[in-house]
């Protein structure tokens, strides 16, 4: 037998933990019992003491490139807490699965005509298999995939649950609160019995409606529908992008093509119907303060006022422009308006003919008529993202319309312009400027040399060229039956909201930057709506019993437009080129018979799949329900305590009760969950209110990353290293000079480094201790390669301490543990166990260290030291753990075995450092027991050299702190 045989080197640690990992997929030891249906054993549900806990991450994409050394890092924090809280005696339940459905794979069948369920498959194989390698805990029986037609069915369900439901405002919550979603029956219910008026006066019985009419008043009300809607139109793409799928400069992230605001039929959601709740709840959920704040700000409530500005020379009945503003209080401020170049006004405020008189010039964008120059402006703006057009300190454009609007607090004509700083999906599309109190205004006056007039007193020292949007007391703001100045902001907006109100102009209001969920896309591998169009153009959900609708194949991949420059070009979905699926002959079940149909060609975005998986992990062999009910509220049901954190009397909201995830999901994916999940309680088909009780957005792993001298990154697998003479580095690529940065690790900078070259080199305990202790796990933090040798050699010196290295036999010995490493064993216990609980991985892992550090130093380990080590280390890694647990003479897994427990009377310190000071300075220190007097810790300080000579005077005074501080004051 070789030397090394009996040391535990990557050779011996990959043996290892491919045999273990064969040994927990043979037994199911992750396998989680269900209290009910195919997973279901009530028994073992009920012999678990500590409780259950559901742990997940975020579903993963699954990319071609295959895991980087980045991504394993939230997985890995899963299954730590996981394995941890296994051996508390609780149900664990952690699995993974994939979100299966993406442009990425899209994009590569159009650029090879495979079909894009080969390239996933292939490409989830690469990843099961590295996730595998990394000896994660997971009931790889509930593993499930987007893209299987028996998992989009039920995403088909959820759709049409939302489809056939409206959010009921006067609806009563179990909770008490107003509005919530109910069943769009019940709806046509009160329409039919006269119960709820016809809107628009419309005096006409239910039954007196056209299908069409019928169609049109429940569509108005649907949690989703149909619409004319504005969105980001890539024709070289064929297909409508994000906004966050576009660049600054207006082009679409993949494929760099023109990007243009278009007009196109889509299917919406109605989530801003949930807005106030989305916001609210928040408080209920233990999320990073960070995040719920990225929430609030995307649902962007805010409190104010809506404000009428009449347009100068418009008829009586003329609508005026509204404009919803957060602060009223400015309004004697306001010297121009600006409109979204999308507001429906425009085309009816621009005068033919010439510029009237007295236009500035620098207002008129250099064209002869306000015609010429606002039809300019507005297709140049089409041509912007949202993202664009709101990039702060970027030189703000626009144009004049030619006309003008009152000021209703001053009576003063000021100029109305349109500039796309100004977004429709906010507020009214129009604001009322004050670049008195707002930067983007002042800027804006600058450029288009327009008045300013303060209605904030600026605090001192203030300078004179900028706006102030700070707090004051309120200046040059009084007409004749209104005077603010003087006001605090605050009684300010109230006078002004009143004032408003009373004279017809204004009133108090809520606005959201929420705007309704787009969700189509014109491609192909996204889940098919279960959706027909009849012949006169009414939608129909189709019967539960035609799910899945599945996905066909197509005979072209690629979605095509005439004119990939063409903001007018139309869409052609794939789906729309297979005739035979698209016009089909269905009898629904609605007393109608076999009626022709057309299917939406559309697809559905691959936030769909991402919605509810949490939910499908819970009960995926169920063919009859989403999950039974109760399996779901087992998992995910409210608890009887509320959530750290929040406010008293608040209910648990139930959820997730670990959810790890990167901060860029921390938005959309978050925010549409929630809505999917609220409307499904609304519904009654789950027992809990949020998805995820409790969130945690790890950090990103980054790792050097270099660019040539064209700012381009290149494959850093390839670049060159030369230390100086003067210890100084510097880089070349192919021979030429390169500058490096860190950054996150990804194909975009090319800096990808594999986990499977680290199982190769290391092992995967390794790479997992490595990865869980190179700091905070919400912190990013770099990657050095040549750093993981420190965990390696962590788990070298275990195995040693507990295997003979010559023999291969295990070297610790029976006799008792001794007093002092027993209290250091029990205090190691005890505050691994709150860094387990805290996700503090990184510490525990330290304090590992240093225990087995100690271990190292005794003649012979004993047993009872040994293994309460590798329980604690188990969680961490795992493989080596299992090996020693097993060689220690256990027969079973140490998966389900019990985590140390301390033992209190040995964290009770025998004795302490006592401090002692001679006025206020230490002087000395001195070891004395824990339970000291303070008479007899007066006198040892006092008899120590040091004191006695400083007191050879006499003594003042002594103030005494047992056991850990004397002060003594000399005369």
């Amino acid at each position: 037998m070789s030397e090394t045989a009996h040391r535990y080197t990557a050779e011996l640690a990959d043996r290892i933990e491919l045999a273990w990992q064969d040994r927990w997929e043979t037994t199911g030891v992750f396998n989680a019992p269900n209290p009910d249906g195919p997973f279901g054993d009530p028994g073992a549900v009920a012999e678990y003491d500590g409780g259950h806990m559901l742990v997940l991450d975020m579903f993963p994409y699954p990319s071609g490139a295959g895991l980087h050394v980045g991504h394993p890092l939230g997985y890995i924090a899963t299954d730590v807490f996981s394995r941890y809280h296994r051996m508390l005696g609780k149900n664990v339940l952690h699995c993974l699965g994939y979100d299966a459905f993406g442009l990425p794979a899209e994009q590569y069948a159009v650029q090879t005509g495979q079909h894009p369920r080969v390239t996933t498959e292939a490409n989830i194989e690469i990843m099961a298999r590295q996730l595998r390698r990394l000896g994660l805990g997971l009931d790889n029986r509930r593993a499930i995939r987007t893209m299987d037609p028996d998992y989009y069915r039920w995403t088909q369900w959820i759709f049409l649950k939302i489809f056939n439901a409206w959010y009921d405002t006067e609806a009563v919550r179990p909770d008490g609160g107003l509005g919530r979603a109910r069943p769009i029956t019940e709806l046509v219910a009160e329409f039919e019995s006269g119960a709820r008026p016809l809107p628009d006066g419309d005096e006409r019985a239910w039954a007196d409606l056209s299908v069409s009419e019928r169609a049109e008043v429940i569509d108005a009300h649907r949690l989703a529908y149909a619409s004319e809607a504005p969105v980001n139109w890539a024709p070289g793409l064929g297909s409508v992008v994000a906004n966050e799928e576009v660049t600054n400069d207006g082009r679409s992230e993949r494929g760099n093509f023109p990007v243009f605001k278009r007009n196109l039929r889509q299917w919406m959601m109605r989530i801003t119907d949930y807005s106030d709740r989305l916001a609210d709840d928040l408080d209920r959920v233990q999320w990073p303060d960070k995040v719920k704040a990225m929430q609030r700000n995307w649902i962007g409530r805010s409190h104010g006022a809506r404000v009428a500005f009449r347009v100068v020379g418009a008829p009586e009945d003329a609508e005026p422009i509204e404009v919803f503003t957060t602060r009223p209080d400015t309004l004697f401020g306001a010297t121009f308006m600006v409109l979204a170049p999308e507001h429906p006004l425009v085309d009816t405020l621009v005068p033919q003919g010439e510029w009237p008189e007295g236009t500035n010039p620098a207002w008129t964008g250099g064209e002869a008529t306000p015609e010429a120059a606002v039809t300019a402006y507005r297709t140049a703006a089409s041509r912007k993202s949202d993202v664009e057009r709101q990039i702060e300190g970027k030189d703000k454009t626009g144009v004049f319309t030619g006309a003008w609007a009152t000021n209703p607090a001053t009576g003063t004509q000021i100029p109305i312009f349109v500039a796309d700083y100004v977004l429709m999906g906010y507020g009214t599309g129009a604001i009322m400027a004050v670049p008195g109190q707002d930067e983007r205004d002042w800027h804006f006056a600058d450029v288009f040399e327009l008045p300013k007039i303060r209605t904030v007193q600026p605090t001192e020292g203030h300078q004179e060229d900028e706006a102030f949007t700070g707090e004051g007391p309120a200046i040059n703001s009084a007409n004749d039956t209104l005077d603010l100045n003087g006001k605090p902001i605050a009684e300010a907006k109230d006078a002004m909201i009143a004032w408003l109100v009373e004279h017809g102009l204004g009133e108090a209001t809520v606005s959201y930057k929420l705007r309704d969920w787009l969700f189509s896309r014109q491609r192909y591998w996204g889940e098919p709506f279960p959706i027909v169009f009849d012949e006169d153009g009414v939608a129909h959900g189709v019967p539960e019993s035609m799910l899945p609708v599945e996905l066909p194949d197509v005979p072209d991949y690629s979605p095509r437009t005439f004119d990939p420059e063409d903001a007018a070009s139309e869409p052609e979905p794939p789906l729309g080129r297979v005739r035979e699926w698209v016009e089909v002959e269905l009898d629904l079940e609605d007393g109608r018979g076999v009626q022709k149909y057309r299917r939406e060609t559309n697809t559905m975005p691959n936030w769909a799949g991402s919605c509810w998986y949490y939910l499908r992990y819970l009960d995926p062999e169920n063919r009859e329900e989403l999950v039974s009910a109760a399996t779901e509220e087992y998992w995910v049901g409210p608890r009887d305590t509320p959530v750290d954190g929040a406010p008293a009397g608040t209910r648990d909201p139930g959820g997730v009760d670990l959810y790890i995830g990167g901060v860029e999901h921390a938005v959309l994916h978050l925010l549409y969950a929630r809505f999917w999940h609220k409307v499904l309680f609304d519904l009654g088909h789950v027992s809990s209110e949020e998805p995820f009780r409790t969130y945690f957005s790890q950090g990103y792993i980054q790792a050097p990353a270099y660019r040539d001298d064209r700012g381009q990154p290149v494959e850093a697998t390839e670049v060159e290293e030369t230390v100086g003479a003067d210890g100084q580095s510097t880089f070349t690529w192919r021979g030429q000079p390169v500058t490096r940065e860190f950054g996150k690790i990804g194909k975009s900078l090319k800096n990808m480094v594999s986990p499977d070259d680290m199982y190769a080199a290391y092992g995967a305990d390794t790479l997992r201790l490595y990865e869980m202790g190179m700091g905070p796990l919400d912190q990013s933090k770099p990657w050095d390669t040549r750093a993981i040798v420190g965990s390696q050699r962590f788990l070298q010196r275990l195995w040693r301490n507990v295997i003979d290295e010559e023999s291969g036999e295990v070297r610790v010995v029976d006799s008792p543990i001794d007093d002092a490493t027993a209290r250091v064993l029990h205090r190691t216990i005890d505050a691994v166990r709150r860094d387990y609980d805290e996700l503090g991985f990184n510490t525990a892992i330290a304090r590992l260290i240093e225990f087995n550090n100690a271990l190292t130093k005794l003649d012979a380990v004993p047993r009872e030291a040994a293994e309460q080590i590798v329980l604690m280390v188990a969680p961490l890694a795992p493989h080596i753990a299992e090996e020693l647990w097993s060689r220690l003479g256990h027969s079973e897994s140490l998966t389900h075995a019990d985590f140390p427990v301390a033992d209190p009377a040995l964290l009770v310190e025998d004795s302490v450092t006592c401090v002692v000071q001679i006025k206020g300075k230490v002087r000395d220190r001195i070891e004395v027991p824990s339970d000291i007097s303070e008479d007899e810790l007066r006198e040892k300080a006092l008899a120590l050299p040091k004191v006695v000579e400083a007191t050879a005077a006499g003594v003042r005074t002594v103030i005494v702190r047992a056991p850990k501080l004397v002060n003594v004051v000399p005369l």
